[in-house]
C-alpha cells in the first residue's frame, strides 16, 4: 500500500526534523507515502544519534538527511531543492532563556527569509508550510481571538514572564514569513497549535509534553500555564499540516487548538483515569493566575473538513506511554 502511496505522492522538507513536532511530522509524512528530506543542525563528528528517524517505516527508502543551520539560511537550499512543499519547523526552543532576545530574532528572522528564498529559488516548491503557534496570536489583551489576531510583543515583554522571549521570536517571525510570501507570490500557509502533547519519538523531552504533564510530575511553575487552556495531540497537528498542505484552497493562517479545559477539569480527568498519580487540592489552584489560551475556535481549520481525531484520553495515554518507555516516569 505504502508503494501505491509514493506513486502519487511527492518529495517534501521538513526542517527542524529531530525536534518533537519535526520528528513525528516526518513519522506521518513517511506513512502517508511521501518522500521526505529532513534538515539537522551540523554535526560534524557524526556523534548525533538520529535512529529514531532512520529507523522509521519507509525511512530507508524515503528518508533523506541534510546539515543546515539558522544561522546560515543558505545550507537549507540542498535540501529544498527539487521539493514539492516544505514544511518549515526549525525554531530554537529555548524556554530556559541562554541566548538573548536579539540573538534569537536575528537567527530566526534571518533564517525564515533565507528559506523562503531558497523555496523560490528551486522553482519546484508548490507551497510551503509555516509552523506557528498560538502564542503568536492570543496574547493581546483581547477576548475575541481569531486567525486575525496577532499577539502585542510589547505587552508580552511587561510580563517578563516564562517563555516571553519564544513568544516573541515566535510572532515577529510569522509576521516576517507573511509579508515575505505576500510580496514575492510564494504560496504560503500557517498554522497555529496550541500546546502539543502526546506521544514522541524524539530521545528528548518536549517541553510542550512537560507543561501539559505539570499535574503528574508536581512541576508547580507551570500550573498557571494549564489553568486555563488547550491542548492538541501532536498527530492531529502532523495531520492539520498535512491537509493544509494538500488543500488547493488553503490560504493564510489557521488555528489548531484540540482541546479546551480548567485546570479544575484536568485535575478531575487525570484523577478518574490514573488514580495511581495525586492531584493538587482545588484551594491551592484557587489562586492562580493563568496564561489563558481557551475560547480559541478552530472554525476555520474545521471548515476546510478537517476532523480531530484525538481527545485528551488520547493524549495523556500517549504522553505517559512514551515517559515511561524512556524511564522518565
Amino acid at each position: 500500500m505504502v508503494e501505491d502511496n509514493n506513486k502519487t505522492k511527492g518529495r517534501v522538507c521538513v526542517t527542524g526534523g529531530t525536534g518533537y513536532l519535526g520528528s513525528w511530522m516526518v513519522k506521518r509524512l513517511l506513512e502517508d507515502g511521501y518522500s521526505v528530506n529532513i534538515t539537522i543542525r551540523i554535526d560534524p563528528d557524526r556523534k548525533r544519534d538520529i535512529s529514531y528517524l532512520t529507523n522509521l517505516p519507509g525511512a530507508s527508502e524515503r528518508l533523506k538527511i541534510f546539515n543546515a543551520d539558522l544561522d546560515n539560511p543558505t545550507s537549507f537550499a540542498a535540501a529544498i531543492e527539487g521539493c514539492d512543499g516544505v514544511f518549515h519547523m526549525a525554531h530554537p526552543l529555548d524556554f530556559e532563556e541562554k541566548e538573548s532576545e536579539e540573538t534569537k530574532i536575528k537567527r530566526v528572522t534571518t533564517g525564515v527569509q533565507g528559506i523562503l528564498q531558497a523555496c523560490i529559488d528551486s522553482k519546484t516548491v508548490k507551497r510551503v508550510m509555516y509552523t506557528s503557534s498560538i502564542s503568536a496570536a492570543a496574547l493581546n489583551g483581547s477576548t475575541q481571538i481569531d486567525e486575525n489576531s496577532w499577539t502585542d510583543v510589547d505587552l508580552v515583554r511587561s510580563f517578563g514572564a516564562f517563555g516571553g522571549p519564544y513568544v516573541v521570536t515566535k510572532t515577529l517571525a510569522e509576521k516576517i514569513a507573511l509579508e515575505f510570501a505576500e510580496k514575492s507570490g510564494l504560496d504560503l500557509v500557517s498554522v497555529l497549535p496550541t500546546w502539543t502533547t502526546g506521544p514522541f519519538i524524539c530521545p528528548h523531552l518536549p517541553d510542550s509534553v512537560q507543561v501539559a504533564m505539570a499535574l503528574i510530575l508536581g512541576t508547580k511553575q507551570h500550573y498557571n500555564l494549564l489553568k486555563s487552556t488547550s491542548l492538541v495531540h501532536v498527530d492531529d497537528v502532523a495531520r492539520a499540516h498535512i491537509h493544509l498542505f494538500e488543500d488547493p484552497n488553503a490560504k493564510g493562517r489557521y488555528l489548531c487548538t484540540g482541546v479546551e479545559f480548567s485546570i479544575e477539569e484536568l485535575c478531575d480527568f487525570i484523577s478518574k483515569r490514573y488514580p495511581q498519580y495525586e492531584m493538587p487540592t482545588a484551594d491551592s489552584l484557587k489562586d492562580l493566575i493563568p496564561l489563558k489560551l481557551s475560547g480559541i475556535p478552530s472554525k476555520k481549520l474545521l471548515e476546510t473538513g478537517f476532523k480531530y481525531e484525538n481527545g485528551l484520553e488520547e493524549m495523556f495515554d500517549g504522553a505517559i506511554r512514551s515517559y515511561k518507555e524512556k524511564g522518565l516516569l
